[in-house]
């Protein structure tokens, strides 16, 4: 009877042994040094410009005390233990992870900095007129002109879907862009399905 509650246990210990180590590799992917992407980022593009109101993960291998989840102020800027204002708004990612890394060399051995950006709120795009949710929406990566509609969750009865348009600012002149969505779902017209802006706005008529 004891050999077999024995062989029992070890069987249980040796069942949980890979969800452990998954476990501890999940961990491990999350807290680890580096530039890459890591879970929970918001966007996979290492070129993307931070700006004001997106929320960053500052993560510094092994400072636990350091590493926290800061959003970016209007001016641009973030607070930070030991370095207090350190300016974020304008950099990626990855420039901004070395300008942490720069500053914390005063207080820390080889310091490494991961920064992920965890919520985009400072690029943003306008969907206006008959749709069940008009308003603004971030701007993800390659976002298109039906990927933004179908965030607004649909059309209203009134939706005349044929002749929406996109409205962009360049410089001093706003361009205007149609787009038939009932031409665009059938495979047809897929010109204009164009892959948005900052501060594009969609009408629908």
């Amino acid at each position: 009877m004891i050999k077999r509650v024995s062989i029992w246990a070890a069987l249980v210990v040796l069942a949980g042994m890979p969800a452990l180590a998954q476990q501890q590799e999940d961990a491990s992917k999350k807290q680890a040094p580096g530039t890459g992407i890591a879970a929970g980022a918001a966007t996979p593009d290492p070129n993307y410009i931070i700006g004001p109101q997106d929320v960053l993960d500052i993560n510094v291998w092994k400072e636990a005390e350091l590493t926290r989840s800061v959003p970016v102020r209007p001016d641009g800027k973030i607070s930070l233990p030991l370095l207090n204002d350190v300016q974020a708004g304008g950099m990626t990612p990855t420039q901004l992870a070395g300008e942490i890394t720069d500053g914390l060399k005063k207080f820390i051995t080889n310091p490494q900095v991961t920064v992920i950006v965890t919520q985009i709120n400072s690029q943003r795009v306008y969907v206006l007129g008959e749709t069940t949710r008009p308003g603004a929406y971030p701007l993800l990566p390659g976002m298109t002109v039906l990927q933004a509609l179908s965030s607004a969750g649909g059309f209203t009865p009134f939706a005349n879907m044929k002749k929406i348009y996109v409205l962009r600012k360049v410089g001093d002149k706003q361009e205007k862009f149609p787009f038939n969505y009932k031409a665009v779902v059938k495979g047809e017209l897929a010109d204009e399905n164009i892959t948005l802006k900052a501060g594009d706005q969609i009408v629908v008529p």
